[in-house]
């Protein structure tokens, strides 16, 4: 809701392409410095604390903005450094709340908990998908940010009684708490104590550049779990660049105005939420060939997608979309935490945020200047291209899979 009403007013105010794509920008650039660090906190801290910590901090930006728009004293440069202090939230939150479900739910269940939170997550778009229109052409934004700001209030109250006391994740490794289980690149006598150091943290920032080698040369050794990142950080740049293309082509092309944008983001929810109740079901026999159809769909799907004329079939046309980033994000997380060791999770999300993050910030630029300096077709062929790049990774890891004789079925 939050993203969809800043977009619109922006637009509205501005009626430039470009300055909304740099609402895209300020909100993911902060990827490109904070995960480094982020991981390492978020390997060292408590996970459950840290998102409480997170969600308060961003609830007082956004209710101070909205107090702001309420008095009518919001500059842009103000709406713009909310984003991007949101940015820096989001580049650490995300990839707390993934090393937070591997830590709480057993591997055998990683499938149904990340469709549980994906159907969670795109439930909420749904709902402010539907009111956001109505919502804004009633209370304007600040209506918007109070009931956004008001969200991450009631997120940190639910982590705060997820679990009581005070569990770091090295802590929990050394005590034995979570017994280590074989990951899909190495079999049962190459399992997680092997992988990883064991000695005690090293403080200061030589320790916190000791533990980012770590991660990185986690990652190097592991070319099945890098192409699986890779396959997520082209899935989740093509998600969020979208959207400075779907805002236009609901005002410009289809004249649908903000409750029309606010359907075709409904759509969008719509199918992502079906997607998540049956990617186990579909994904259970052929989880490889299921992601790489699902992602080829998000390539030509947005490449037709400018050519779209009528509002019903551009709802349509984004629940599909998000049918295919439901079953491909499912896929590919579940993946990267059951191969990942608990331990280096933080460092590895956060790897994977930069990569996503260079390409969104890429991205969002190159589809503003497109769409505003030549056509919605040709900007929307770029996103296309995008996907399709998330396209070669998915069949990286099916190569990858195959040469090591591993079943699909190990992957989920």
């Amino acid at each position: 809701m939050n993203f969809a009403g800043v977009t619109w007013y922006v637009l509205g105010v501005t009626h430039s392409t470009v300055k909304v794509s740099l609402i895209v920008i300020l909100v993911t650039l902060p990827g490109l410095v904070v995960p480094p660090f982020g991981g390492v906190l978020i390997d060292r801290v408590d996970r459950r604390y840290l998102g409480i910590i997170i969600d308060a901090a961003r609830a007082a930006v956004v209710l101070g903005t909205a107090a702001l728009a309420y008095a009518g004293r919001l500059a842009l440069w103000e709406l713009y450094s909310m984003v991007l202090l949101l940015g820096v939230g989001f580049a650490i939150y995300w990839s707390t709340t993934n090393a937070l479900i591997q830590e709480l739910v057993p591997q055998e269940k990683l499938i149904t908990a990340n469709a549980t939170v994906l159907i969670a997550v795109q439930g909420g778009m749904a709902a402010a998908g539907a009111l956001v229109g109505l919502i804004y052409e009633r209370a304007g934004l600040a209506g918007i940010l109070g009931i956004d700001g008001t969200t991450y209030v009631i997120s940190a109250l639910c982590l705060l009684t997820l679990r009581q006391g005070y569990y770091a994740p090295r802590e929990i490794h050394k005590a034995g708490l979570i017994s280590p289980t074989p990951t899909i690149e190495a079999p049962p006598e190459m399992s997680e104590p092997t992988l990883v150091r064991t000695d005690e943290v090293e403080r200061g920032i030589s320790g916190v550049i000791a533990d980012i080698a770590e991660g990185l040369i986690y990652l190097r050794q592991q070319p099945r779990v890098m192409a699986l990142g890779l396959t997520y950080a082209c899935l989740m740049a093509g998600v969020i660049s979208a959207n400075v293309l779907v805002v236009a082509l609901a005002k410009d092309l289809l004249s649908a105005g903000a409750t029309g944008y606010g359907y075709i983001e409904m759509g969008w929810a719509g199918g992502a939420i079906l997607g998540g109740l049956l990617s186990g079901a579909v994904a259970r026999r052929n989880p490889y060939g299921v992601l790489i159809l699902a992602l080829a769909t998000l390539a030509v799907g947005h490449t037709l997608f400018p050519f779209v004329r009528l509002l019903a079939v551009a709802i349509a046309m984004n629940a599909l979309f998000g049918f295919c980033r439901a079953l491909g994000g499912v896929l590919t997380q579940t993946s990267i935490l059951a191969a990942v060791p608990r331990r280096l999770m933080g460092r590895t999300q956060s790897a994977f945020a930069v990569i996503a993050t260079i390409l969104q910030v890429g991205m969002s630029y190159a589809l503003g200047s497109f769409a505003e300096h030549f056509t919605l077709s040709i900007a929307f062929l770029l996103l296309g291209a995008i996907y399709g790049g998330g396209v070669v990774a998915a069949l990286r890891v099916r190569a990858l899979s195959i040469e090591a004789g591993k079943t699909p079925a190990a992957v989920v």
